[in-house]
């Protein structure tokens, strides 16, 4: 009989609310009711979106150490923070995952570090599984290590890995690390003033730990040695060797006498390039984007030198579909470096201009090479136009005297350093030892004049 009567009570429940709010209308209590009922004007003023972590994020907590500069790559999720040192202050590494895709996550990198005037100094790949950024701003070094994990299976985790690196859904892992050196002077740059931890420089400024982070230039020929440490002094060698099984990387050598790929010699030309010409944007390489059209067929977006490769292709440095070159579909990212290929990716860096017609007697007249119809034309006309750098010209530097160029031998890494050390024309160019010191200069803080006691 109850049950019967339920909506009946219901209906007269709700009548009675309306009455009394219609009684309330007019009356002091208007306002009160109002206000009980009103959104809190708080979330007006700041509202909160689904989905952006609120301050207390412990995300936001983990990272609360990190430079603000420092881009952090949108939806990864932080998994540990730990010193970049045992023993050391100076800095941290931050590991993460994400579901993206590594080409993504490294292309990010890669335009982040481009367009907010950090100094890219290298960039490299491990055994085709990992590749690694190391960029430079101010007295700030960080290193972005970017590991593709889909596929993977590794059963057992690594002490410094959580059980959510086992895990299928997740593509990528990388780590971010960082590191103040308190011998650099910083520039205080715009709304990042507040973040950056200016420290006093040396008066004599330590030098660049990355030569010493090579411990075998000592087996490089004696006449190429002092390139090689120099360049390594600048940091823009790499120690690795792609796809190498060793563990040279983890020792620190940087094996001078072992033939450079392709691939290793494109990523130094770029960075050694822009390194060197640091002051000067007018004549650096542009990284390709990585939304670019491949231009070659074997070196696909995903592809860890992509960005190096297709900028070298889309300037026009190297031979490609872009260059109206038809047979130039492959670029054959592994294959050993030869000498003919070395003059001819080079010297445009050099000459900045058109490079001369050539012929296979103009060569012989000239570098007096018995071999000279041996080499491809288009590469007959870079080894005309190094003539002309007299003393400079690549050749000498790199090969000495001879009258052999044998253009199909493979190139090692000592004498593609050797190559890389000078860029420009005779008297007009920048070698690895003038961009050194302008590194120190800049370096050095700028003296403050002290006002005499009799100034007033």
């Amino acid at each position: 009989m109850l049950l019967h009567k339920l909506p009946a009570i219901r209906v007269g429940l709700i009548g009675c609310l309306l009455i009394s709010l219609s009684a309330c209308a007019n009356s002091a209590n208007q306002e009160a009711l109002e206000r009980s009922l009103a959104a809190d004007p708080k979330l007006k003023e700041n509202p909160i979106t689904l989905g952006t972590p609120a301050p207390n994020n412990p995300q936001n907590d983990k990272l609360a150490g990190f430079p603000a500069e420092i881009p952090i790559y949108l939806d990864a999720q932080v998994q540990e923070v730990r010193p970049a040192t045992p023993d050391s202050g100076q800095g941290q590494t931050a590991r993460f995952t994400t579901d993206a895709p590594s080409n993504s996550v490294l292309s990010f990198y890669q335009q982040q570090f481009q367009s907010n005037n950090w100094d890219l100094v290298s960039e490299s790949e491990t055994d085709g599984t990992e590749n690694t950024l190391v960029a430079r701003q101010n007295n700030l070094q960080v290193t972005v290590s970017v590991q593709s994990v889909s596929g993977t299976s590794n059963p057992t985790p690594t002490p410094t890995q959580s059980a959510v690196g086992n895990n299928s859904d997740i593509a990528t892992e990388f780590t971010i690390s960082y590191s103040r050196d308190s011998s650099v002077a910083t520039t205080p740059q715009g709304s990042n003033l507040k973040d950056i931890f200016t420290q006093p420089a040396s008066e004599n400024p330590a030098p660049s730990t990355s030569s010493s982070v090579f411990t075998d230039i000592n087996q490089a020929p004696q006449e190429l040695r002092q390139y090689v440490e120099d360049l390594a002094a600048l940091g823009v060698l790499t120690q690795e060797s792609v796809g190498s099984k060793n563990n040279s990387t983890a020792s620190g050598q940087f094996e001078p006498n072992k033939t450079i790929t392709r691939r290793q010699f494109a990523r130094w030309l770029v960075a050694v390039n822009n390194q060197i010409y640091a002051n000067n944007p007018g004549k650096q390489i542009r990284l390709a984007s990585g939304s670019a059209q491949p231009a070659f067929q074997d070196i696909p977006r995903n592809n860890p030198d992509f960005s190096a490769i297709q900028g070298l292709a889309e300037s026009g440095l190297i031979p490609s579909r872009l260059t109206g070159d038809a047979t130039a579909v492959l670029f054959r990212p592994d294959a050993p470096l030869t000498r003919e290929n070395l003059i001819l990716w080079k010297v445009p860096l050099d000459t900045r201009s058109s490079l001369p017609t050539a012929s296979v007697d103009a060569v012989k007249q000239t570098w007096g090479f018995q071999d000279a119809g041996k080499t491809e034309p288009k590469a007959l006309r870079a080894v005309l136009a190094d003539f002309q750098n007299g003393d400079l010209a690549n050749i000498r530097r790199v090969f000495g005297y001879t009258t052999l160029f044998q253009p199909k031998k493979p190139v090692t890494r000592a004498e593609a350093a050797a190559a890389l050390w000078y860029f420009g024309a005779e008297g007009e160019g920048i070698s690895a030892q003038d961009a050194l010191q302008n590194q120190r200069q800049q370096s050095q803080p700028s003296p403050t004049p002290s006002s005499s006691p009799n100034q007033q």
